[in-house]
């Protein structure tokens, strides 16, 4: 096998899309599209990746990392300028060279690696990636030979009315002999309208030294779909997401509504699971099996064990065990972690907050910043009260603890094991183990009150 390297082009600016954020940081299902680009291009064996970045250069560095070298592109003079960036990285090696642009995040690593292979078995020097469209209006047509290879590659308005009715079309991925294309760079002129330096001028030069050109053909256009505008964005992400969905339907999970649901591409599903409409489940969430979520519920980067149910709640950044119950209209907020056979009822927030095995708040309370046990109960409308307005402070609540409703902890402030804190109290100091805290003004019923103030009226 031949020494692999990419080069993905991601320096434009991405005027149409009439965004401050640089093109190629558009998320699709909620990763950029160029770190889509680079996540198949590493499923590959590529000894180096190079990105060609230019506007937005810093933040694409950072959002790729260490995973690709860079070259930087000051000027954006066109596809092959932008290619010959990576001239001091990349020239001199002998190998084959993936181009791929960083604003086509559907190109699967298996079509890369089936143009690697047809590449590589027809030992040519250059091979088009094409696709077939019913309208190709717009598109480069591909023109092949009676032998099958490529001809020429025409542009639409520099077509014949016979050319123009080809249907294969050029995506813009292309693999070269890497020796052959930096060779051919130094020949490709900007004469032309734009004055630009195109990288299909490669094509041309490479048939006019007699090298074999060839195309090699993927069954889906759409994954070579290139965004350019919002309305390309949005149709990207549709069909995403119907990859994604329908990849984990494959693998034993249950969408009932895959039209309205909404999962990101990092997620991952046990069998089982069933997923009701409405639902956006999204970074890096594991979902054990067995589980039930949704329906209209929001899973951010959190870690669920089996045989959970999460009803028309919102749960970000946490970790919740198995057999665990929340919602409906609950919240779990960062840094929580939740303990096996919890319930996490109704209108229910927890923030920063532990919860043991077994323990219950069922109903309209606020539990942030504290440490619960195991077998605790915390009555309706319970809060523990963690901020004086400049710092936050920790309540902990230890094993088997029952907390009346309406009841105010404020931290800090530890309640003992077995203990028990009466309705409507306000604790303020510990409260021993297994002892009963009653920190209420005693009730006074004051007998006739009502006829005496209406006498008064």
């Amino acid at each position: 096998m031949h020494n692999r390297y990419a080069v993905i082009l991601a320096a434009g600016q991405g005027t149409r899309m009439k965004s401050k954020l640089y093109k190629v940081l558009h998320p699709v299902c909620g990763k950029p599209m160029v770190q889509h680009v680079v996540d198949q291009v590493m499923k590959l064996n590529i000894q180096e990746i190079v990105t060609i970045i230019g506007h937005g250069a810093e933040m694409v560095q950072a959002q790729l990392g260490d995973s690709s070298k860079y070259a930087l592109q000051d000027q954006q003079l066109g596809t092959a300028h932008a290619v010959n960036q990576a001239q001091s990285m990349l020239d001199g090696k002998a190998g084959v060279t993936i181009v791929v642009c960083g604003d086509t995040p559907l190109i699967k690593a298996e079509t890369m690696e089936a143009l690697f292979k047809h590449h590589e078995e027809l030992n040519a020097k250059a091979t088009i990636l094409t696709a077939r469209i019913s309208d190709p209006t717009g598109y480069g047509r591909i023109v092949r030979n009676s032998a099958g290879l490529v001809e020429k590659i025409v542009e639409h308005k520099d077509a014949s009315e016979d050319e123009r009715k080809i249907s294969e079309i050029n995506t813009g991925t292309y693999c070269f002999d890497n020796l052959a294309l930096f060779e051919a760079l130094k020949n490709v002129s900007n004469d032309n309208v734009q004055g630009e330096y195109y990288l299909p001028d490669v094509i041309e030069i490479l048939k006019m030294q007699g090298e074999v050109v060839t195309a090699f053909q993927t069954a889906e256009f759409e994954e070579t779909l290139g965004v350019n505008d919002r309305v390309a964005l949005a149709e990207a992400e549709r069909i995403m997401r119907i990859r994604t969905n329908t990849a984990h339907m494959r693998n034993g999970v249950t969408i009932i509504d895959p039209a309205n649901t909404y999962i990101e591409t990092d997620v991952e599903i046990g069998q089982d699971t069933v997923i009701y409409p409405g639902t956006m489940i999204k970074g890096k969430t594991v979902i054990g099996s067995e589980c039930q979520i949704g329906p209209n519920s929001e899973i951010d980067s959190c870690h669920i064990g089996d045989q959970t149910v999460i009803r028309q709640s919102v749960a970000h950044n946490s970790s919740i065990g198995a057999q665990v119950n929340i919602g409906p209209f609950a919240h779990i907020r960062p840094e929580s972690m939740i303990h096996n056979e919890v319930k996490i009822g109704n209108f229910v927030e927890i923030k920063k907050a532990i919860f043991g095995k077994g323990s219950k708040a069922s109903h309209l309370s606020y539990i942030g910043d504290a440490e619960v046990g195991s077998d605790v109960n915390i009555g309706c409308g319970s809060i523990t009260v963690n901020y004086d307005g400049k710092n936050k402070y920790l309540t902990k609540i230890e094993d088997g603890v029952f907390i009346g409703c309406n009841s105010n902890l404020v931290a800090p402030v530890t309640i003992g094991k077995g203990a028990y804190v009466a309705a409507g109290s306000t604790i303020t100091k510990d409260v021993p183990g297994e002892a009963l805290s009653i920190a209420r003004a005693q009730q006074v019923n004051k007998e006739n009150y009502v006829q005496k103030l209406n006498l008064k009226k």
